[in-house]
């Protein structure tokens, strides 16, 4: 008998932890939700598109630091921001400035816009602007060459981590569409 009650309270202590965990997940998806609506707004992006990049880049953490000097929510690093910086007319911009949520998510969704309206698909503009973001333009620009849809696009990139990243944001952008 007393085993069993044992059982039952270890139990219940494991459902409650898996509880308070789940729960502090929901919380964290949603802590810079202000800030995703901010920059979609300013820069006319889709918020379930920059929600997903944040969800893939940094897991919602915007202390988040990335092995070649990325930095905060949208991993941005220094040549981009400064891009961004300079295209806003930002004066004393300094990279480090990007573990400010709001200065990382305005910069980060300015950039992925950067590469959307670049694309040469413009019917499905999303994966070369997703793969320019985690590849680097020139790796986007190189598959994309003589591709005559997004989809042959996707096929011809030969980075396994970048086709990953391309197809696990578009999933996850699929998710979050009833966020607004």
């Amino acid at each position: 008998m007393k085993r069993k009650v044992w059982l039952i309270i270890l139990l219940v202590l494991v459902v409650d932890a898996l509880l308070l965990w789940w729960w502090r997940g929901q919380q964290q998806e949603r802590s810079q939700d202000a800030m995703i609506i901010l920059a979609a707004s300013r820069y006319d992006m889709d918020p379930a598109l920059i929600k997903a990049v944040i969800w893939r880049e940094s897991r919602f953490d915007p202390g988040a630091r990335g092995s070649s000097g990325e930095l905060g929510l949208m991993q941005i690093r220094a040549a981009a921001a400064n891009e961004w910086a300079k295209a806003e007319k930002i004066e004393g911009f300094h990279h480090s400035h990007l573990l400010n949520a709001k200065s990382n998510v305005l910069a980060g969704t300015w950039y992925l816009k950067k590469w959307r309206d670049r694309s040469p698909h413009p019917n499905d503009p999303l994966p070369f602007a997703l793969a320019a973001y985690n590849a680097g333009p020139t790796n986007a620009r190189k598959w994309a060459k003589d591709t005559n849809s997004s989809a042959e696009f996707v096929e011809r990139i030969d980075f396994p981590a970048t086709k990953d990243y391309v197809k696990a944001v578009k999933a996850r952008r699929d998710k979050y569409r009833e966020f607004k």
